[in-house]
């Protein structure tokens, strides 16, 4: 039996229609899905029964599996010739670890594929009408993570990122909101600056939260926002009001 393959597939920001084609494609031929937390029942649903199944989801304190363990169920699968789809939601490379699996695989010599996907940091602001670039507010935007490895290299500083762009857009930073909004303010940021927190973006069940730095931490705990959530901050979330009356995915079962 010769070695299978493995793919790094982006599953899209959870809207099943933002899938790609090629992830699609992949999914129907797989012999083994290897998918996380924040992967849709509707995507799910795309993999053929005869597939193997295997959750490795991870949240905030607990996960399914280590990464070490999540590799080893890679590469074996690969060894015993199988076709493995390793499927995240997002994008694989945008803090989603594929770069770590991709490393994993290059030293184990395991032939692989990335088929990036539509990322949440994107899609969830666009649902809620919020352009993350526009010429009177925003020519520069930073995607930064909220929720960092212990042991990273390579630690956010946020006082230096408050002043350099125009639009921050933030990933798995609901549970640290507080530490975040207030080295944002010591940084430079303005306490008016605008922030949107949107929650479950893309699905159904997306709810978006409109305030202002100083405020955001004591509204949200009002509101009782969690994860998932996309956080945008900058003058482009003015636009969130405006524009999402014309915005329609979530309001239409069709789509088209």
């Amino acid at each position: 039996m010769g070695l299978g393959k493995v793919f790094l597939v982006g599953a899209g920001p959870g809207d099943y229609r933002l899938i790609t084609i090629r992830a699609v494609e992949l999914l129907r031929k797989a012999d083994v899905v290897i998918y996380d937390r924040l992967v849709t029942k509707s995507i799910l649903k795309l993999i053929p029964k005869r597939a193997k199944k295997i959750y490795v989801g991870k949240r905030s304190g607990r996960h399914e599996l280590s990464q070490e363990r999540i590799n080893k169920l890679m590469i074996d699968a690969v060894l015993d010739g199988k076709k493995v789809v390793r499927l995240k939601g997002g994008d694989p490379f945008l803090f989603g670890r594929g770069g770590e699996e991709a490393e994993a695989l290059v030293d184990n010599k395991i032939d692989f594929e990335v088929v990036p996907g539509v990322t949440s940091a994107l899609a969830a602001p666009a649902y809620a009408g919020i352009p993350l670039t526009h010429r009177d507010y925003s020519s520069s935007v930073a995607i930064v993570t909220g929720h960092q490895a212990e042991k990273a290299e390579r630690v956010v500083n946020w006082s230096k990122l408050a002043g350099s762009v125009d639009t921050i857009v933030i990933l798995m930073g609901v549970e640290r909101l507080e530490s975040i909004a207030n080295n944002l303010i010591e940084g430079g940021l303005n306490p008016d600056t605008p922030v949107a927190i949107i929650e479950w973006g893309t699905t159904t069940r997306q709810k978006s939260l409109i305030s202002k730095l100083g405020t955001i931490v004591k509204e949200a705990k009002e509101r009782n926002v969690k994860p998932p959530a996309v956080i945008v901050i900058g003058e482009v979330v003015k636009l969130g009001g405006k524009l999402l009356w014309f915005k329609m995915p979530l309001f239409s079962k069709e789509g088209l």
